[in-house]
């Protein structure tokens, strides 16, 4: 039977990944008015422990490469914050609107790949990131009143964040750093740093509070787990357009569970950082490899 390409993998991977990721938006939307912090114990608590059990069947002979202990603690550290972001978003915005804030990071990979791993940032993908950024401000629609901004502000540091841990996940998945240990190092470091915020300002939670926040990590531990997977199968330039699959599930789910619908100007926003993502791929996958073939390129 003919091996499936790593490029299809990916691809796959991903979806599945952005899948996971909105039912696990849904499910912190469900918890209720709880702090961000909180949620995000819980969600990381069911990926921290799973990972575990997932490690401890395959870490004999577990080496940490050379070179990866920086990287894999930055992707920890923005990975919290993008989480946290994400969350403050999630309570404050439509459940579309705040995925797709969210899903800017493919966008900022590009951007800290460049600042960080030395890649190559050409003027066609600096384009790209700048009308993804015109796109999301459709979406943000910021105001004067700070106070109806700062969900949608949340939402779009969060996509900086994720695109910052992602870049490293990258770096660390082209090191040969074991993909679970990368998810267990992350979710154990999220857990340890939103700790303290639990036990000094705990809300009591419902029955159901408790159950969303356990779906919410199950849902986000698949999430982790796949997208991590995929990175790591192959790069950002040929996978990552589909990671927006999330914007249609987010709606869809948004509909379904919250009766939400969103505006005009949100979805002249999708329209607008959609045509990017895809203007990208097309360029990172067709025209770039036919250019780099034809003579004297």
């Amino acid at each position: 039977m003919k091996a499936v390409p790593q490029k299809y993998k990916g691809i796959l991977l991903i979806i599945a990944s952005a899948f996971c990721f909105a039912f696990m938006n849904a499910f912190v939307r469900m918890a209720g008015a709880l702090p961000a912090t909180q949620k995000s114990f819980f969600r990381n608590l069911v990926a921290l422990g799973i990972a575990a059990v997932m490690f401890a069947r395959d870490a004999k002979g577990f080496k940490m490469p050379k070179g990866t202990m920086l990287p894999l603690f930055l992707r920890a550290t923005f990975g919290t914050v993008g989480i946290l972001c994400n969350y403050y978003a999630i309570d404050h915005l439509v459940l579309s609107d705040a995925s797709m804030l969210n899903k800017m990071s493919p966008f900022f990979t590009i951007v800290f790949s460049w600042l960080l791993l030395k890649e190559k940032l050409r003027p066609v993908q600096g384009l790209a990131v700048l009308t993804a950024f015109a796109g999301s401000l459709l979406i943000v629609k910021p105001t004067l009143d700070f106070t109806d901004f700062k969900g949608s502000f949340a939402g779009f540091c969060g996509g900086i964040a994720a695109g910052a841990a992602y870049a490293m996940v990258r770096l660390l998945g082209q090191r040969g750093l074991n993909k679970t240990f990368i998810v267990l190092f992350f979710s154990g470091f999220s857990c340890l740093v939103t700790l303290p915020f639990l036990i000094f300002d705990f809300h009591p939670m419902t029955a159901w509070q408790l159950l969303a926040l356990l779906g919410a990590g199950c849902a986000g531990a698949g999430g982790q787990f796949t997208i991590t997977a995929a990175y790591c199968c192959a790069p950002a330039k040929e996978i990552s357009v589909y990671d927006y699959s999330q914007i249609i599930f987010a709606t869809v789910l948004g509909l379904l569970f919250f009766q939400e619908f969103p505006d005009g100007w949100s979805f002249l926003g999708y329209a607008i950082i959609l045509l990017a993502a895809v203007g990208m791929f097309w360029y990172n996958n067709y025209y770039l490899p036919k250019k780099e073939q034809s003579p004297g390129a």
